[in-house]
Order: structure tokens, then sequence, then C-alpha cells
């Protein structure tokens, strides 16, 4: 059934969506639909800025096996012989076994604290080490050890925060300029920037999130201190430039970020159906990499295919925003012909149910 964009968007009371398909290992296309801020008349561009929210992960994790890779960080041992300024206080949990990097990037390491709500933009944001703390002005618990680390899949925010401190400790450089350094300037990305808070310069250019009654929430978006796990702002075309790199970088073309064989650790499934920061499922001819987003206001999704040389991002300004992306992931999979999102007589989404759970919004914040 055919239907018009602009119909499902106000349907959904989406205001905006931006959307980038990449086909044959490029970037076939990218556009942007409706307004950054209901009732206003700024037309969102390719070029406007979105909270992407959990893609964040995918993103921090490519940078910490970079660093990995430079043998700045280890991927397995007891994470408190790297850390410095903070330890992850051991308790009966860890007595046996200690959390790893491989394992709080696959969300198996035991650690708690699913993901963070933000801060409005008249409140005061946390440092990073207050999150972890769990103290004020923190909205968030301390970040512990809840399971035995190795012996179960749980998604953890709170793990990526640690992940944050460990990269910046092993580099001394500070979060943002880490991650420009090592993959937006080596990509090209020259809309992408991990903030709490995103420059006056650039508050013009960006989309408001959207409560899902369709107003625009308070002070139109969040702030989140939790890059690694959060607070990366994007375009649907520079998330495109991950799905390129990561199906270079596995075919042994490119390795910007990182080589070949890391790449296919990354792609490689540990407990859960994720490997390290995507979410990961093994078709027969293929291998899907994957991770969704949901920050108060803003739904995001990335996905992409190895061997292929497809996928596409898409990027919404409304809690709303997934129903939506579930439709214009169904759209493209019908004209590209992917195996995922197929529309059947039930309108189910494809039988993967890494898909499902992420569309479901399962696993967003």
């Amino acid at each position: 059934q055919k239907m018009r964009l602009a119909d499902r968007m106000h349907y959904h009371q989406v205001p905006a969506v931006s959307i980038a398909v990449v086909n044959h290992g490029q970037l076939e296309w990218a556009r942007a639909y409706g307004v950054n801020v209901v009732g206003k008349a700024e037309h969102t561009t390719p070029t406007t800025l979105f909270q992407t929210a959990s893609i964040s992960k995918a993103v921090s994790a490519m940078a910490a096996l970079h660093l990995v890779e430079q043998g700045k960080l280890k991927l397995d041992g007891d994470i408190n012989n790297q850390l410095k300024s903070w330890k992850l206080p051991d308790n009966e949990f860890t007595k046996e076994h200690k959390v790893s990097l491989r394992q709080l990037l696959n969300h198996s390491g035991g650690v708690n604290v699913h993901g963070f709500h933000g801060y409005e933009m008249t409140q005061t944001v946390p440092s990073l080490l207050a999150v972890l703390q769990g103290e004020a002005p923190a909205n968030t618990e301390p970040v512990r050890v809840e399971a035995i680390p190795g012996t179960k899949w749980s998604y953890s925010g709170g793990g990526y925060s640690i992940i944050q401190l460990l990269m910046m400790e092993a580099s001394q450089q500070e979060f943002p300029q880490l991650l420009q350094d090592i993959v937006f300037t080596p990509l090209d990305m020259q809309h992408s920037r991990f903030a709490a808070r995103l420059p006056k310069e650039q508050r013009n250019n960006a989309a408001a999130g959207h409560n899902g009654s369709g107003a625009a929430i308070p002070g139109l978006w969040h702030q989140n201190p939790e890059l690694a796990a959060a607070g990366l702002w994007s375009t649907a075309s520079d998330l495109a430039k991950i799905i390129m790199e990561v199906q270079k970088s596995e075919a042994g073309t490119s390795n910007k970020i990182l080589s070949s064989p890391m790449t296919k650790t990354m792609l490689t499934r540990g407990l859960g159906e994720t490997g390290l920061g995507f979410f990961v499922e093994q078709q027969p001819d293929r291998t899907s990499f994957s991770h969704s987003g949901g920050n108060d206001g803003f739904r995001t999704l990335l996905f992409g295919y190895t061997k292929t040389g497809q996928g596409a991002a898409v990027l919404t300004n409304s809690d709303n925003g997934m129903a939506l992306i579930e439709e214009i992931f169904a759209s493209i999979a019908a004209e590209y012909n992917w195996p995922d999102f197929k529309v059947t007589e039930k309108s189910a989404i494809a039988p993967d149910a890494t898909l499902n759970q992420q569309l479901a919004g399962e696993y967003l914040l």
C-alpha cells in the first residue's frame, strides 16, 4: 500500500524526518522533510542536526576499539586496572570475575543504569564522575555491578559512561575532541559533534524534540552529559558515512578507524544479540549491524549490511518517531530488496528479534 510521507508524518505527529540511504557502498540519496519546530516556518534540511541518542554508543564503541588497536586500552582484563580517577566498586558479584572493556561494549558486564533521562536546559548538568557516583545533580542511580560479569546480557548506558571515562583517561583528551580526531575528521563528518549542550551558533540549525502529543519539549531539547551513551548530534548523511566505513573496513578496503580484523570482532556477537557497540544479526549471505536511539523528543535508527553495501539512517524529532521509522524502513526494504523489514500480510516486521526489539523501543536509551 502506497502512502505519502507527509501524511504519515502528520498521522504520527512527527514534525521532521531526515533520511540517508546507502546502496552499492555509496550514499545514494539524502533528504529531509518537515520543520525543525512545530508551528514554525524553518524547514528541515539534510544538514539539520538531530540528537542521535543511543546511536552514540555505536560510534563511541568504534573509537574505543581504535584506542585498543593503538595499545592505549585493553579489551580484556579488569577495567579498574586501567581507570585512574574513579574505580568501579567491587562487591559480591566481582569477587571472582572482574568487568572488562569487552563486556561493557557488549552489555555483558553486569552493570546497571539502563538509560539516561537527560536534563532540561535550565537544569545544572552533572560531571561524568557525578553520573558514575549517582551524586547530585545526577538524576540516575550510581553505576554499579548487579550481576556476575560475563554471565548475562543487560543493556547498560551506565557501562558506556565507564567507557567514556576509560577513553578520556587513556587519551588524556576531552571526549568531544577525542571523537572528532578519531571518527569525525577521518570520515569527513562535518555536521557531527558530541555535546551535552549544543553551542549557540549551531542551535538555529537543530531540530527541536517533540513529545507524544506533538508539542516541542521545554527548552526544545534536553542536555545529555553522558556523551558516549547518548550525546551525539549528527545528520543522517553523516551517519551514512559510519555505515559505509564499517562496510569497507569489514571488507578490508578501508582502515580509517579500525582494521578489518577489529571490525570483524566488533560485528561478532557476544552475549545477547550484540557485538561490540552494534546489534548484530547473521544472515546467510551478509551480516546486519544496527543501533536505534531514543532521547526525550527524538527517535533514530542506523542500519547497514556487510557484503551488499546497503544501509540507511533515519532521524526523527518526536517521541512518536519509531512508528514512522518502521514504515520508512519497510519502504526502503521494498524498494532495494532487503531481506529485513519486509511487510507481510499481517504487516509484521522482519523475523529478526533484534530489529523488532529495537523498533519496539526496548533498547532505545
